[in-house]
């Protein structure tokens, strides 16, 4: 999963640095826990590079580069944005970036203690990111689908996760999936998505969300592949606050997106096992995540007004 003939070191980073960009070569280094794609470094207390080691990662890269200046401005809350543009070299052979460091916590470490902020901050983000894209917005190859263009995907992780990997009954979770399934396609224009939010792609801070991050996954498509992130992030009572706020998801899209979000939960809690097993790529804070996401999406339903 990632290249292990590239050793990135601080010393590297701060080769690179040097070379490169020498007015930021002073500033301290400090590695970054977790990343996948991409190893990450804090430069300074406002700044941090990113270093893809991952094979895809460079075009990743580069597409986050061209399209986050261009949607970060309208966002309400903190994204990261490139600074600086590292190129290939004899020192390291892909491009890299010096991007803005977003503060806070991953919440995949933490949690929210203010659900409803947490659900309007959500809401809010989404609803500025999700407006229509122009055609030369990116797509995405492995995402964005119908639901049951997935169904291997959802089988595989099903399987795969170790007996007793999940408290809740499995055919209430092949009923979610299947209604998901069962739903209408998207019939809107493709909208402007993350396409990867998760709880180790965010950031808290104060009891709510703060910050988004890792837009590697960045492309055009269906909501409900972002809109599945109302389980995967907000405490339970938060979820139905949250569609409410959001107010342009219609049925067919509610289902698509708790499908979809029951297939997330089901990858975290196999990355989950995978790092308690010492795993390549696993990540073990990630397993309890998506439990408590897969109870989530399990036990919701929607909030409905009050009768006059």
């Amino acid at each position: 999963m990632t290249d292990s003939e590239i050793e990135i070191t601080a010393e590297l980073v701060h080769g690179l640095l040097q070379d490169q960009h020498p007015d930021l070569a002073g500033l301290a280094i400090r590695e970054v826990a977790g990343g996948w794609g991409n190893q990450m470094w804090r430069l300074g207390d406002e700044l941090a590079v990113r270093m893809p080691r991952m094979e895809q990662a460079p075009d990743l890269l580069r597409k986050e580069c061209r399209w986050l200046p261009v949607l970060a401005p309208r966002l309400p809350l903190p994204v990261p944005t490139p600074v600086r543009i590292g190129e290939p070299s004899a020192r390291f052979p892909r491009p890299w970036a010096v991007m803005t460091w977003v503060p806070g916590e991953p919440l995949d470490c933490t949690s929210i203690s203010r659900d409803d902020h947490a659900a309007d901050a959500l809401a809010g983000f989404l609803g500025a990111l999700h407006v229509e894209a122009p055609a030369e917005a990116p797509a995405s190859s492995d995402r964005g689908a119908h639901p049951k263009k997935c169904t291997d995907g959802f089988e595989n992780f099903l399987h795969a996760i170790a007996p007793g990997g999940i408290a809740a009954d499995v055919r209430a979770v092949r009923d979610v999936w299947d209604d998901a399934v069962a739903a209408p396609e998207w019939e809107g224009p493709p909208v402007w998505l993350h396409g990867d939010l998760h709880p180790a792609n965010v950031v808290v801070s104060d009891g709510t969300l703060s910050g988004v991050v890792d837009f590697d996954a960045l492309f055009a498509g269906d909501p409900a592949w972002d809109l599945a992130a109302a389980w995967l992030l907000l405490p339970a009572d938060a979820c139905s606050r949250f569609f409410e706020v959001y107010a342009h998801a219609d049925e067919a899209t509610i289902r698509r997106a708790r499908g979809l979000a029951a297939l997330k939960s089901l990858f975290l809690i196999l990355m989950g096992q995978n790092g308690e097993r010492g795993l390549p790529g696993g990540k073990p804070t990630w397993g309890p995540a998506g439990r408590a996401a897969l109870d989530r999406v399990l036990t919701f339903s929607v909030r409905r007004p009050s009768p006059a």
